[in-house]
C-alpha cells in the first residue's frame, strides 16, 4: 500500500518569517509591528508608504532566512506524520535566491528526519505531485491537484475558499 503524500510549506508554517520581519523592521525604523496590526495584510502593506520598499527588499537580503524560529509544535507533528505518510517541504524559494542555503541548513538543523531529496525549491508549486499541500498563501493551491490546506496566517486572515488549520495542533488531529 503506498502512502498519501504531504507537501508542506516552509515560510510561515514550519519556519516564521513575520518574527524576522517585525526583528528587522524595528532594527530599521525603532518601530514596532503586532500581529493584529497585520491581519488581513502583508508586512508592507501594514506600514507607511515610506517603509515599503524596505519590507519589500528584505526577503532578498542574505540572511533573512537564516536562523528563524520554528512554528510552535512542527517539528514533533512533521515528525509523527513523516513515520505515515510521504512528507515533502516545497518551498518557493525561486522568488528569493539568496534563501536557498540559508532554507537548506534551516531544514538540517531543525528537520533533520526530512532527507535532502524530500526538500523541493520551486517557483509554482502546482507542480508538485502530492494529496495535500500545506500553504499559508492560497494562490499556491491554483492548479494544485490535491488538496489545499491553509495555514493560518495574518495575511490570510480573509481567506474562505479552503479548510484552515490555525496550529500544528490542529494539523496533527486532522491527519494522525
Amino acid at each position: 500500500m503506498t502512502k498519501k503524500r504531504i507537501a508542506v510549506d516552509m515560510d510561515e508554517v514550519i519556519a516564521d518569517s513575520i518574527a524576522r520581519f517585525q526583528e528587522w523592521y524595528g532594527l530599521d525604523f525603532q518601530l514596532t509591528m503586532t500581529l493584529d496590526e497585520l491581519r488581513g495584510k502583508h508586512f508592507h502593506e501594514a506600514v507607511a508608504p515610506e517603509h515599503q520598499a524596505s519590507l519589500r527588499e528584505y526577503p532578498n537580503r542574505p540572511g533573512f532566512f537564516k536562523d528563524l524560529p520554528v512554528i510552535a509544535d512542527s517539528q514533533r507533528v512533521l515528525r509523527e506524520l513523516n513515520q505515515r505518510y510521504e512528507l515533502f517541504i516545497a518551498t518557493a524559494a525561486m522568488e528569493f535566491p539568496n534563501s536557498f542555503l540559508d532554507k537548506y541548513e534551516w531544514m538540517k538543523q531543525h528537520f533533520d528526519f526530512i532527507p535532502w531529496r524530500n526538500i523541493v525549491f520551486c517557483g509554482d508549486k502546482s507542480i508538485i505531485n502530492a494529496d495535500y499541500l500545506i500553504d499559508d498563501n492560497a494562490f499556491n493551491f491554483d492548479n494544485f491537484r490535491g488538496e489545499g490546506i491553509l495555514f493560518d496566517a495574518p495575511h490570510n486572515a480573509e481567506e474562505t475558499r479552503y479548510r484552515r488549520v490555525h496550529n500544528w495542533q490542529e494539523l496533527g488531529s486532522l491527519f494522525l
